[in-house]
């Protein structure tokens, strides 16, 4: 089993420039070094303080830097006890139970929605709730995971004698090994920050940037040992850009019966602009007696044909067509028909089955609409 875990994803999350989401927990606690540290940035009023600007910067890379420093000791607790946490969590039946009081519980939630959207099922219960009627939510064949910087939160203390009635495995994250919820764990991983960004080295900053980012290391390292992919992280977030593109398919776009354009090989010019006209789309298709596509006539066409010396109401519109169209067949993604009509620069096709019979058609409108482009 430890050989499916790989221990260079951990690094490589912990090692990786903060997410987004750290980097912006980072900078809200900046206005709070500019009003509060003035030990080591000389005492100054606060109205002149708020107009140096270049004592923001210094503060901000200040805290940046205290937080990289956290993030960047994780890498020696890449060890037994992470494989063992990662073993422990594949090999639960049920469900990795998140829990965490005040910041921590915060983590513990992002923690859980990271867990659950990479392929390991998982969910938030606030310790506070637990203890009235919510540790029915833990089953037996369930997995904790435990944030308390401290080890001493008192509502993680009070359920534990439940966890171990009922013998459910318990991985903590702390900064104290020596602690209580250490001591009860099953498995305890060190998150111990040199100190807090808060200039009092009291409000949970560095710390809980620590116990988040190990929390990706544990999501990302189960991520590869599931076999994990992009259609399985599209499927959780079908809403999202990345599941608009992985599952959205072209029989999902494209204009179906009555509502696609297209006329008989034998029709006139005039007739396939009435067509065009009143489909929408930019285009017909031109058809033989059994709806195989043929040819098709486009706007692009149609400035083509008035610099021809042609009566539209007589002339077929077989002489003015493109032959040979590009067309494309049912099961493409959405994406894959977006990438083919960029690389061929055009604006519309027609979706035809394995004899060649019309069955849709869509242009770049349809696509902006579903979100893909």
């Amino acid at each position: 089993m430890k050989d499916v875990i790989n221990n260079s994803l951990a690094l490589r999350v912990i090692g990786k420039k903060f997410s987004k989401a750290t980097f912006l927990s980072s900078l809200l606690i900046i206005l709070y070094y500019t009003i509060f540290y003035r030990n080591e940035f000389n005492t100054m009023p606060v109205d002149v303080l708020l107009k140096n600007t270049n004592r923001f910067k210094e503060l901000a890379l200040a805290v940046i830097d205290t937080e990289l420093n956290a993030v960047s000791r994780l890498k020696n607790e890449i060890n037994q006890e992470f494989i063992k946490a990662c073993e422990c969590l594949l090999e639960c039946q049920g469900r990795v139970v998140v829990i965490g009081m005040g910041k921590s519980g915060h983590i513990a939630n992002k923690i859980a929605a990271t867990l659950a959207s990479t392929g390991t099922p998982a969910f938030f219960v606030h310790p506070g709730e637990a203890s009235h009627g919510d540790l029915g939510m833990i089953t037996k064949k369930d997995v904790t995971l435990a944030i308390s910087y401290s080890g001493e939160t008192e509502e993680i203390i009070t359920i534990l004698p439940f966890l171990k009635r009922f013998n459910i495995p318990m991985i903590a994250i702390t900064g104290h090994p020596t602690s209580t919820i250490a001591k009860a764990s099953t498995i305890n991983l060190n998150a111990m920050v040199d100190k807090e960004a808060c200039p009092l080295n009291l409000a949970p900053t560095a710390s809980t940037t620590a116990a988040l980012v190990l929390g990706d290391a544990l999501a990302i390292a189960l991520l590869e040992a599931r076999g994990f992919t992009q259609e399985d992280f599209a499927l959780s977030h079908p809403k999202g850009s990345l599941g608009r593109r992985l599952l959205l398919h072209v029989e999902d776009v494209m204009h179906q019966g009555s509502a696609i354009p297209m006329v008989d090989k034998e029709a006139t010019i005039s007739e396939a602009l009435v067509e065009m006209t009143s489909k929408r789309l930019g285009m017909t298709a031109i058809i033989d007696k059994q709806r195989r596509l043929i040819g098709i006539f486009t706007d692009g066409d149609l400035r083509r044909t008035i610099d021809k010396d042609l009566d539209i109401k007589q002339a077929k519109i077989t002489a003015v067509m493109t032959s040979k169209p590009v067309f494309i067949h049912t099961g493409l993604l959405a994406a894959e028909v977006l990438q083919l009509m960029e690389a061929k620069k055009i604006n519309g096709v027609f979706v035809v089955n394995n004899t060649q019979k019309v069955i849709g058609a869509l242009n770049m409108h349809d696509l902006l609409r579903s979100g893909v482009l």
